[in-house]
C-alpha cells in the first residue's frame, strides 16, 4: 500500500541517533543514510525495498512542524518488543503519549505504546498477536 513514509526532523544527527536505536530494536534494516541531504531510511522487508520509513530535513527548507493527528505505527513481533521499544524511546528523550498496554477498544489483542519523538512526531509501536 505505501511506498514510503517521511518524517521531517529539525536536527538530523540527533534524530538519526534516536531512530537508529529504535529501528534496531524493531529489527528494521537501514537502507540508506545520506548526511549531505540529510536523510536516512529503514524497512523490514528487503525483497522489494518498500515500504520505507524515512527521516530527513523538510524538502522545502522550512522548519519542521509536527502535525496534529498524524502518527506512524510500527509493528512489533511481540508484546515484549513493544515494551522494549517504548522504554528505549523514553530513555533516549521521547515523551510518553501512552504506556505499553492492551487497548481492547481497538481489538482484544491490540497491545500498543505511544510516544513523541525528539521533534514531536507521534509514534506507536504495536503488536496485534494474542499473547
Amino acid at each position: 500500500m505505501f511506498s514510503h513514509i517521511y518524517y521531517g526532523v529539525s536536527d538530523f544527527e540527533r534524530a538519526y541517533g534516536f531512530y537508529s536505536k529504535l529501528m534496531t530494536c524493531l529489527v528494521m534494516q537501514e537502507r540508506f543514510c545520506d548526511r549531505d541531504k540529510p536523510w536516512a531510511a529503514w524497512n523490514s522487508d528487503s525483497s522489494n525495498g518498500r515500504p520505507l520509513f524515512v527521516i530527513g530535513k523538510p524538502f522545502n527548507g522550512e522548519a519542521h512542524d509536527a502535525g496534529n493527528g498524524q502518527m506512524i505505527a510500527f509493528s512489533a513481533k511481540d508484546r515484549a518488543t513493544v515494551t522494549a521499544a517504548y522504554n528505549l524511546a523514553i530513555e533516549n528523550g521521547a515523551t510518553c503519549e501512552g504506556q505499553p498496554g492492551l487497548r481492547s477498544e481497538y481489538h482484544e489483542s491490540y497491545f500498543g505504546a505511544y510516544f513523541r519523538d525528539l521533534d514531536g512526531n507521534k509514534v506507536c509501536v504495536v503488536c496485534h498477536e494474542v499473547e
